[in-house]
Parts: structure tokens; sequence; C-alpha cells
């Protein structure tokens, strides 16, 4: 109940006083129940010294201790997608590395990167709201990433991988776009 006073707007407080404070029956019933909920309203009844008794819905907002792995994806968008960004980076690195002959493990690492890159550019919320230049930025992306895992010390392919992939990416943006 302290919680939930101190939360009130300092207005409503200066003027009244809490009668009775009620919690959702699920955050009521147990601790852990309470912890687990992620939105919860509590029912204030708030009245005013000559007036009335009126309701107040204040959000009350628990944090769980210890969420599961699911619940932090979920929570965390850009964290997921540059999580399977890397994986499937990584994945493509590795064969990249393979087939040049550069390196396996050079491969993967710089296709964990990049495709960390590429999951951040395509969780971006500035990016959703422009389809093509996200397009455009993860062409870019992945032709430099592999550009850089197939040059060696002395030819460097990373202005060509990421221009050629932000010409694919600009295709793919318009394709889907529905042409010019």
């Amino acid at each position: 109940m302290c919680r939930i006073r101190e939360r009130l707007l300092p207005s409503i407080l200066s003027v009244a006083s809490v009668v009775s404070v009620s919690l959702p029956a699920s955050a009521a019933a147990t601790p852990s129940a309470a912890a687990s909920a992620t939105r919860q309203y509590a029912h204030v009844q708030v009245a005013r010294h000559p007036a009335p008794v009126r309701t107040v819905y204040v959000y009350v907002h628990e944090k769980k201790k210890n969420p599961s792995l699911h619940e932090y994806m979920q929570a965390h968008p850009k964290v997921h997608g540059a999580i399977v960004g890397a994986g499937v980076g990584t994945a493509a690195g590795a064969l990249t590395g393979l087939i040049t002959g550069r390196g396996i493990m050079r491969g993967a690492l710089i296709g964990a990167g990049t495709g960390a890159g590429v999951g951040l550019i395509r969780t971006s919320q500035t990016m959703q709201r422009h389809p093509i230049m996200r397009d455009v930025a993860t062409g870019s992306a992945v032709g430099l990433g592999l550009g850089w895992a197939t040059s060696n010390r002395y030819q460097r392919f990373t202005a060509p991988g990421t221009a050629i992939g932000a010409l694919a990416g600009l295709g793919v943006g318009v394709y889907k776009a529905g042409g010019l």
C-alpha cells in the first residue's frame, strides 16, 4: 500500500486520503503470482474530505526476479535479433572461410560480428519505418562481411562487397515494395 500511495499524484494526496486499496486476485493470492504478472492495476478508492469516494486506477509494475530466457528475449527484441543474426552470420562466415581458404575461425568471427549488426538493423524501429533503406543497409552489411571474410592481407574486397551488397539490397527492397 505504501508503494501505491507514493505513486499517486501529489495533487490528489494533498486534498484526498486513500480509503482502500485492493490488488487484483492474481496478485493477492500469492507473492509468486504477483511477481509473475507483467501488468497489474490496483483498485484505489480515494475520498476527498468533503466529497464522495472516487475510484482511481494506478499502474503497479512488479518485476520478476529471474525471468526465463524466453521471457527475456520477448522483452528485449534487439538482443534476440543480434543473437540470432550472430548465429546465422557465424555459420555463413565459417562456410565462406572454408570455401575461400582464409580460415574457418576467421570467417566465423567476421560473420558473427556482421550477423549481429544485421540483426540490429533488422530490428531497429527506425528501419522498420523505412523498409527499402533497411534492405539497403542489410545488403551493405552482408556485403561488407562477405568481402572482409574473403579478402586477404593484400587484396581487400570490402568496398566492392559493400557496394554490391547495397545494390542487391536496393534491388530486393524495390522489388518487395512493388517496383518502380
